[in-house]
């Protein structure tokens, strides 16, 4: 028999640290195969050992400080540095995210880029000079392509030649293609052929002459529109062909009208159009004016009586009364307009006590003929020339103040209220001859 002291002490003594770390006996011990038996008991340790790690085995000082763990290193690699690590890499994580945004500090990038902002601000207070050009520096740029087509074509004629009889034919054609009209471009090279004939002229001075006969042309007719007191409300019928400007001139008037103290009342005639009821009303809204209006398709003589009669009853000092865009060759169309100032008659026997006719200035020669049947079919009484700030054909308003004389009220070069102001024949003159 063995001894038992020789064989069961080794096996039962070995503590917990040795059956972790997986120490084996010494090899000559063993040599039959305890080292293979024990080999499939290693391998599932290492996987409990989150479980068995809290009830360990009291170590005895001999399995301790063994030198075997320190020679194998692999070992203790697969055991203990796998849970060193993990709370490493926890600590480590967090340093980075809470120290280096605190180190960055963008406070003084912040402080940098205000100053972008105040250059802007500081180009917005510029921008606006523009609009407080006077009326005179809007109408002279309004009319620079009438001046341009006009004056360049002069520059290249008298510059080079004398005044004979085919330079002067050729400033008529320049002259009549600004639409200056046939007789007022013949009055005009007259001037300038008095007294110069087969001479030199410089082209300032063919401008000069060209500005001084246009003003006296223009100075007639110049007259700004008043409202009589004596008339309350004051009914005020505006006309015109489609799109020249009705609506927004009435807003403009209204505009000024309200700055001065009146009390205005406005009437929405173009039922044929829903916008043009929703225009005037904003018209209304951004002026403190009144509306009447009524249902897209409604009669708009209808319209007009039912004004004069809400006019008369809130004490209205005027009353504005838009009428729908109508061409002047549209019979059935101008016998509607017609009626509307029927109608108006039969409320008051002396209204419309002023009918304005605006007139698109881009439309050129047409609105000789508009300022002609408007005239007879609604009684025009004055002139509103819009849009001068957007055409070539600006000098169509001597041609129509030489031909039919009507007062020329208003001229607008733009769109804001203030673009619309009453005309004077010497800028303009001065204008449209590039001085």
């Amino acid at each position: 028999m063995t001894d038992p002291k020789d064989a069961a002490p080794p096996p039962e003594k070995r503590g917990f640290w040795s059956r972790l770390m997986g120490r084996r006996d010494e090899a000559p011990a063993s040599p039959e195969g305890t080292v293979e038996e024990r080999a499939p008991e290693e391998a599932p340790e290492p996987q409990a050992l989150e479980t068995v790690e809290p009830a360990p085995e009291p170590i005895p000082p001999q399995d301790v400080p063994p030198v075997e763990a320190a020679e194998d290193p692999a070992p203790p690699a697969t055991s203990e540095t796998d849970f060193v690590p993990a709370p490493q890499e926890s600590v480590e994580a967090p340093e980075p995210v809470a120290a280096e945004p605190e180190v960055v500090e963008p406070a003084p990038v912040v402080e940098e880029e205000p100053e972008p902002p105040v250059q802007i601000a500081e180009a917005a207070i510029v921008a606006p000079i523009p609009e407080k050009k006077s009326f005179w520096s809007r109408l002279t740029s309004g009319l620079s392509r009438t001046a341009s087509a006009l004056t360049q074509g002069i520059t290249d004629l008298v510059s080079k030649r004398k005044l004979d009889a085919e330079t002067l034919e050729e400033l008529e054609d320049i002259l009549i293609r600004a639409d200056l009209g046939v007789t007022v471009s013949g009055r005009i090279v007259e001037r300038v052929a008095k007294g110069r004939h087969d001479k030199m002229i410089a082209p300032e001075e063919v401008k000069g002459l060209i500005a001084a006969e246009v003003e006296t042309i223009l100075g007639p007719v110049a007259k700004p529109l008043e409202i009589d007191r004596a008339h309350k409300p004051f009914i005020l019928l505006m006309v015109g062909v489609n799109g020249s400007g009705k609506t927004t001139t009435i807003g403009k008037l209204a505009s000024q009208w309200r700055a001065e103290g009146l009390k205005v009342m406005l009437a929405a005639g173009d039922t044929f159009r829903a916008a043009a009821i929703e225009q005037l009303k904003v018209w209304g809204q951004r002026t403190g004016a009144s509306v009447i209006a009524r249902a897209p398709g409604a009669d708009a003589a209808g319209v007009a009586f039912d004004a004069i009669t809400e006019a008369r009853a809130e004490g209205v000092d005027v009353l504005m009364i838009d009428t729908a865009g109508r061409l002047q060759n549209r019979t059935e169309l101008m016998a509607e307009l017609e009626k509307v100032v029927r109608v108006i008659r039969k409320q008051d026997a002396t209204a419309p006590h002023a009918v304005l006719l605006v007139l698109d200035a881009t439309v050129g020669q047409n609105a000789l003929s508009q300022v002609e049947v408007f005239g007879k079919v609604a009684g025009v009484t004055g002139l509103v020339m819009t849009k001068l700030d957007g055409t070539a054909r600006g000098g169509i308003l001597v041609a129509i103040a030489e031909k039919h004389g009507l007062p020329v009220h208003l001229i607008g070069v733009g769109e804001g209220a203030d673009d619309l102001q009453p005309f004077a024949a010497k800028d303009f003159a001065r204008a449209i001859a590039g001085l």
